[in-house]
């Protein structure tokens, strides 16, 4: 009874899955609305989805009837997995009328007074609501973004050691499949090769890093004061996005030292303990082979990054190996964390996380 009500907004496509799936037995939030476009709309969800996670689609969500996109929606929180040129319109429009949107596509990241959120590693982000609010006049509605896939890890590795002065870093991706969504990618294209280019990417993994790694100041972001060069890679791979990552300091630490950052690393405060925190949200593995997308991507319930093969780089001074798991630390499962950060600050009236959280485990 103390749960909030949740709309997922492109509920029949590969991240609106993973929002049906990972919200199935949520102890904040209940799924009572689904939407997609007009083909689908009017279909019972069941009717309407090819579901190609395992398993099938919840029971209570098989039957919901799928709404159309411009629907009246009631729910409190929207999770929205919108095709970008849709959301940009869209996203705004419902966080006008009310409501708590908490997007996983790009269209309004780098905006000033949108919180770019990974809660692990820049939670305090989640005051720009505020500033937003102000700015565009909203008085319970609130838009709050997820991070490009891709750069999860990078900034799970960078964030630990931003006191050492990261000043320089290049990214080399080989990012999976599933990160082009349903279809995806074409197998006489992918089988036996790497397709060197995805378009938009680079960019994403080369600016928004520098927004989520930044300070508050009051009004938007200082961004970090780092340049990062990306070559971006889509590879044969189902799940997991890994990088190649080195780094150049203005106080270069040693590795035990890195090891230390990553291995200690709890989070900040007012990320720990919510529904889908992890306990951990770095590993790092030493073995000279790791991390592997097979073996690796579910740490953490896939909310966690693997860190591996830290070593001297030649050119910058170290580089290592970074692997997260696109869909759901990347996608969904960061987008429900972020909406369980605003609930858990205040930002919906009316809920109460510690009556929501004993009421589930009751």
């Amino acid at each position: 009874m103390n749960r909030l009500d949740v709309a997922v907004l492109g509920a029949t496509g590969a991240v609106g899955q993973r929002f049906i799936q990972l919200l199935a037995d949520h102890p904040w939030f209940r799924v009572a609305e689904v939407a997609a476009s007009e083909r689908s709309a009017g279909k019972t969800y069941a009717e309407a989805v090819r579901w190609v996670l395992p398993g099938a689609p919840p029971p209570d969500v098989a039957g919901l009837t799928v709404l159309p996109l411009d629907a009246a929606f009631r729910s409190p929180i929207v999770m929205s997995a919108l095709p970008g040129e849709v959301a940009k319109t869209l996203e705004p429009e419902l966080a006008a009328r009310g409501h708590v949107v908490s997007s996983n596509t790009s269209s309004h990241r780098m905006a000033p007074d949108v919180p770019l959120l990974l809660p692990e590693f820049n939670a305090d982000h989640i005051r720009l609501i505020e500033t937003q609010r102000k700015n565009r006049g909203w008085t319970s509605g609130a838009l709050v973004t997820m991070s490009n896939c891709t750069l999860v890890a990078v900034v799970a590795a960078l964030a630990p050691l931003m006191d050492f002065g990261v000043e320089k870093v290049h990214v080399v991706s080989m990012q999976a499949l599933s990160g082009a969504g349903y279809p995806g990618v074409p197998s006489f294209d992918i089988a036996d090769n790497v397709i060197p280019y995805i378009g938009g990417e680079e960019d994403k993994v080369e600016t928004e890093p520098k927004k989520i790694l930044g300070s508050p100041n009051g009004a938007g972001i200082d961004h970090a004061p780092m340049l990062i060069s990306a070559s971006c890679n889509r590879v044969a791979v189902l799940d997991g996005h890994t990088v190649s990552v080195s780094v150049g300091f203005a106080r270069p630490p040693s590795p035990e030292t890195i090891r230390e950052a990553w291995e200690h690393f709890e989070g900040h405060e007012m990320a720990r303990g919510l529904p889908s925190a992890p306990q951990r949200p770095i590993f790092y593995n030493p073995a000279n082979d790791r991390p592997q997308p097979r073996l690796d991507r579910d740490a953490g319930r896939g909310m966690s990054t693997t860190i591996g093969r830290l070593r001297p780089c030649a050119l910058l001074d170290v580089k290592f190996i970074a692997l997260s798991h696109n869909t759901i630390r990347g996608a969904a499962g960061g987008a429900i964390f972020n909406a369980e950060l605003v609930a858990a600050q205040g930002y919906i009236p009316g809920f109460n996380p510690v009556l929501a959280t004993a009421s589930a485990s009751a």
